[in-house]
């Protein structure tokens, strides 16, 4: 046997060995506990799992869930496309460390940005005061923590560099040359980025969309702290928590029914990311 077949038979061999880790290594830590949550909520039949998941607790849970993804996404979108353009086509004094605050929420527990938010805007919290003004002068009843907004400013925190993180590799790649050459034209700067600018970064933009809707569904410990009262600023991974912790088998059975929603949405997001990247390779 020649050399070069021995170093393609090891080549096969690696190659083979690499395969069977990382199946088992999926199929170990990711298919079957997804298969077991789905298994433990269909357990007592389907009946039980649609009265588990339309009670209304869960409802009320979805809803909150929804709606901070909702304005977390909204929110974030802009922001990443604002800080991408900014990191990306323009230099100033402090644009390293504008890049490195951007990266703070990877790098910080979502607890301690749930007890941060609730020493800020809490009745410790040095905002406090104005909110209390606030409140006394318009007659109204704003609360941040506790409350709706307290869980969506957490849900806003822990995602926001997902799409600008996604947004600044491709503007770097893309260069500036096109945008100088429109802008040599006559073209405006909002003429420029809706020709130039946004068709060259959609689909990194819609891939960031995705995962800061994926991470956004899934916060806990951030909003936590923030979030007390179940039935009313519950998101769907504390009222899933919450069932879980009862700990009759009823309510752990709906606690798995529970999560098969997100498990479901998870899916549904994994579908649409792979689109996403199919579309982006084809169209480079």
């Amino acid at each position: 046997m020649s050399e070069q077949q021995k170093l393609e038979k090891s080549k096969k061999r690696t190659k083979i060995c690499m395969i069977i880790i990382t199946v088992l290594f999926i199929f170990i830590m990711l298919v079957v506990p997804l298969v077991s949550v789905m298994a433990s909520a269909l357990k007592e039949g389907l009946g039980f799992y649609l009265k588990a998941v339309s009670t209304e607790y869960v409802v009320s849970a979805l809803k909150v869930t929804l709606i901070a993804t909702i304005f977390a996404v909204v929110i974030n979108t802009f922001f990443g496309i604002c800080a991408a353009w900014l990191l990306t086509r323009f230099s100033f004094k402090g644009k390293q460390i504008l890049a490195t605050l951007i990266d703070i929420p990877f790098s910080i527990s979502p607890v301690i940005v749930g007890l941060a938010y609730l020493m800020t805007f809490g009745r410790l919290g040095w905002f406090y005061p104005v909110i209390r003004a606030f409140n006394e002068f318009f007659g109204t009843n704003i609360r941040i923590t506790f409350a709706i907004p307290g869980v969506v400013l957490a849900t806003i925190f822990v995602t926001f560099p997902f799409v600008s993180r996604e947004i600044i590799p491709v503007l770097n790649a893309q260069g500036k040359d096109e945008e100088e050459a429109a802008a040599l034209m006559g073209a405006s700067g909002l003429t420029i980025f809706r020709k130039i600018t946004l068709p060259h970064m959609k689909w990194g933009l819609i891939y960031g969309i995705i995962l800061c809707t994926a991470r956004a569904l899934g916060e806990f410990g951030a909003v936590n702290a923030l979030s007390k009262t179940r039935g009313e600023t519950f998101t769907l991974p504390l009222e899933i928590d919450a069932l879980y912790m009862s700990g009759t088998e009823s309510s752990i059975t709906s606690a798995f029914a529970v999560s098969s929603i997100l498990v479901i949405i998870a899916l549904m997001i994994l579908f649409a990311r792979n689109i996403i990247e199919h579309r982006f390779k084809t169209d480079h």
